[in-house]
């Protein structure tokens, strides 16, 4: 039961749709577990384009999308195209990726892999990887070039202050009551003044006010996953997660709420845009916008119902954001 509720969690970045249901849940959670066990450098092909994209941001001007099969998208028109990175070290499912300039970049996934990039996603290295168990990374996040974080499965973190020439296992201190952590912990991002943010499990919020050096929980009234969440440019927190739940915190995470909303998708990503509405997207193609700092969020689905999984701020100013989905890029 362990192993339907950790993929279920990971549906988000992993498996294209719920409708999967719980045969598709475990016939891939099989595949997990007996995968080849070496490290094998991804391939270009002409499906790329339409593989399943899980994570996307900006590197500069430059979009990078990553995913299924170990898949890098790069795009230098505002996503209009993409075209394939020169060369990624891995094979297996990229969960997450982050920036902190133009060109360097991290990127995370199955078998805890780090990859390094210092040309803006064209090439990337391997910088950790696990092969012993298929303990997954879902987030990674760096506050500058030398230090960051990347979280997964049963509170997994890992600490580099060296760029990722070295990763530090980090020990998650269990919530309060429990005898272990043994958390997901699907989403890190980090507030205006700093503060780390995680969006884990039945609920809970994990907090860090001294760059990881202490943790606390936080309980937000929910009991189910969170999968992402965003911190607004006025300090505003949102998480989003299961069945389009979104919650609302406006005192730095110490007291939630939750936001309005008429479609029951689960949200797979949010993001705000400068002219500070808040768009997320979720399973069963629901695209939600709130122009009311994340009170309440309006939205539409599209007609094929195909699952959107990322998102990322166009480098053009005043454009939509570009919207990934289970077959690639979505027009």
């Amino acid at each position: 039961m362990k192993l339907l509720t950790v993929h279920f969690g990971v549906v988000v970045r992993w498996v294209a749709s719920a409708a999967f249901g719980l045969c598709g849940v475990a016939a891939f959670a099989q595949n997990l577990e007996r995968p080849e066990m070496r490290v094998v450098a991804a391939e270009h092909v002409p499906a790329a384009a339409t593989s399943m994209i899980l994570s996307a941001t900006l590197a500069g001007t430059r979009i990078v999308a990553v995913g299924d099969h170990g898949v890098v998208m790069l795009s230098d028109d505002s996503g209009k195209s993409f075209r394939q990175a020169d060369s990624v070290p891995v094979s297996s499912t990229l969960t997450a990726v982050s920036f902190v300039d133009a060109t360097h970049g991290w990127a995370v996934g199955q078998w805890g892999v780090v990859l390094y990039t210092a040309d803006g996603g064209k090439n990337w290295t391997l910088q950790r990887s696990d092969l012993t168990v298929d303990q997954p990374l879902f987030s990674v996040y760096f506050k500058n070039a030398k230090e960051g974080w990347a979280v997964g499965l049963w509170s997994l973190m890992l600490h580099t202050v060296d760029g990722g020439a070295t990763w530090r296992n980090m020990q998650v201190p269990p919530p309060p009551g429990a005898k272990k952590a043994d958390r997901n912990l699907y989403r890190i991002f980090a507030d205006s003044a700093g503060k780390l943010i995680i969006a884990s499990e039945q609920g809970r919020v994990i907090q860090s006010a001294d760059d990881g050096a202490t943790w606390n929980y936080i309980e937000t009234g929910y009991t189910g996953s969170f999968w992402t969440g965003v911190a607004l440019q006025d300090g505003v927190l949102l998480l989003g997660g299961l069945r389009g739940t979104i919650y609302r915190s406006i005192d730095g995470g110490k007291i939630w709420s939750l936001s309005r909303s008429s479609f029951k998708s689960s949200i797979t990503d949010m993001l705000q845009l400068a002219d500070k509405s808040i768009v997320a997207v979720g399973l069963d193609g629901v695209t939600l916008t709130s122009r009311d700092d994340g009170v309440s969020f309006s939205g539409n689905q599209r007609s094929d119902r195909v699952p959107l999984t990322a998102l990322s701020k166009s480098p053009t100013s005043g454009a939509a954001p570009v919207v990934f989905s289970a077959r690639g890029p979505i027009s």
